[in-house]
Parts: structure tokens; C-alpha cells; sequence
């Protein structure tokens, strides 16, 4: 389920992509999987259609999802990120909510960590 948060920084397309891409790469969203139409999901999350076309657009240049007019949109195969990573991802966000931090926390440490 995708949730938007007017309070992030980010704006609504970003947060559905990251949100859409997640949960391809955890494995939540199957290959082939077909996502809600366009105006579907826009109508779902009350943003406009054309931010949710704009988040669609941006996984597919990721290549995640392939648009077809027929078919509509659906997630490529292959996508699922390295069980073994998501395992160890899953237990740094259990740490994390257990240590207190909210995602943005989370996400400033990760950067910082990569960084070095």
C-alpha cells in the first residue's frame, strides 16, 4: 500500500516511485505483476493523474516496469533485489525503529556510511 506524506520532503511522485520501486526490489510487487492504472492509483492517493504517469515513467527508465497499452503497466522480471542484501536491510530497519529513528534518520546515516 502506498502511502503519501504531505510533511516529506520529497514531493508525491518521488515518494510512489520509491514506494513502487521498494516494493519490486523486496519482492512484494511478483514479476509480471500488473500495477493500478494512472488514473486508478491518482484517484486512490487524491494527487493527480499526471504525478503518478511521471512516477510510472521514472521506473520504467529504471526499468523496473514496462508500459503496454493492452497490457497496462507491469513489473519486469528480475528485479528482486540479492535475498541475502534484503535480509540484512531488514534487520538495519528493525535496529533503527528499535534504536528510535524515523526513516529520514535512517536514510542521513546510510548516506553518510556510503560516503565513507
Amino acid at each position: 500500500m502506498i502511502t503519501l506524506d504531505p510533511a516529506h520532503p520529497s514531493g508525491p511522485a518521488e515518494q510512489i516511485r520509491a514506494q513502487l520501486a521498494a516494493m519490486i526490489q523486496s519482492g512484494e510487487l511478483a514479476a509480471d505483476a500488473r500495477l493500478p492504472t494512472v488514473r486508478q492509483l491518482a484517484g486512490d492517493l487524491r494527487v493527480a493523474a499526471g504525478t503518478v504517469a511521471k512516477a510510472y515513467k521514472e521506473l520504467e527508465t529504471a526499468g523496473l516496469v514496462r508500459a503496454g497499452r493492452a497490457n497496462g503497466t507491469r513489473v519486469n522480471p528480475g528485479q528482486v533485489l540479492d535475498v541475502p542484501l534484503l535480509k540484512e536491510v531488514r534487520a538495519l530497519t528493525g535496529k533503527a525503529r528499535s534504536a528510535g529513528l524515523n526513516l529520514d534518520e535512517l536514510q542521513r546515516l546510510v548516506a553518510a556510511a556510503w560516503k565513507s
